[in-house]
């Protein structure tokens, strides 16, 4: 199994032991209320502006938030190489939870699921992200290969850095709200 966590938070606790050989789980708690966390999650105006690792773009072919909908799109590495992505919501109880299977199309064989939880903390969001493979290869090929767990907390550390900017333009009186 594969953990990692930000901000000092116990992860552990969110596997499940017949799927732990096949499983990352990296959690970070967030300086930011838990709606405006799950809102940023769920609207594909902010997605644009966090999704995907540090130097990653992304482009929205089509977006159906809800349980059965859709999100079609291109993760564009720094490189240059664009990765084809496709999610399905399969589960949403705003502001708590989303459940969605992740793969480069609706076909893909090595789709994952991933569960995401948001919790308020103080007035703070602990969000945990923890990702099922299909098998414990698939696992180790995305830790290895694709970086899964650095890319999974940079991009847990591009959506903390965009909401607590939103929660500072909010906070600013000559600021236009973003919500």
């Amino acid at each position: 199994m594969t953990t990692t966590g930000s901000g000092g938070d116990d992860v552990s606790k969110c596997t499940n032991g017949a799927t732990a050989d096949r499983e990352i789980v990296i959690s970070r708690t967030i300086a930011a209320p838990r709606e405006l966390v799950f809102e940023a999650f769920t609207e594909v105006r902010h997605l644009a502006r966090w999704w995907g690792p540090n130097g990653f773009s992304t482009t929205t072919r089509s977006f159906d938030f809800r349980p059965g909908g859709v999100w079609d799109f291109v993760m564009h590495g720094p490189d240059g190489t664009d990765h084809q992505e496709w999610i399905t919501w399969r589960e949403i109880v705003p502001p708590e939870r989303i459940t969605m299977l992740h793969g480069s199309s609706r076909d893909d064989p090595d789709a994952f699921e991933s569960y995401l939880s948001f919790a308020a903390v103080g007035e703070g969001t602990r969000v945990v992200m923890r990702t099922v493979f299909p098998t414990k290869e698939l696992r180790d090929t995305a830790a290895e290969k694709y970086h899964a767990v650095e890319g999974g907390e940079q991009t847990l550390g591009n959506l903390a850095s965009y909401v607590v900017e939103l929660v500072r333009d909010e906070d600013r009186p000559d600021s236009p709200t973003t919500r």
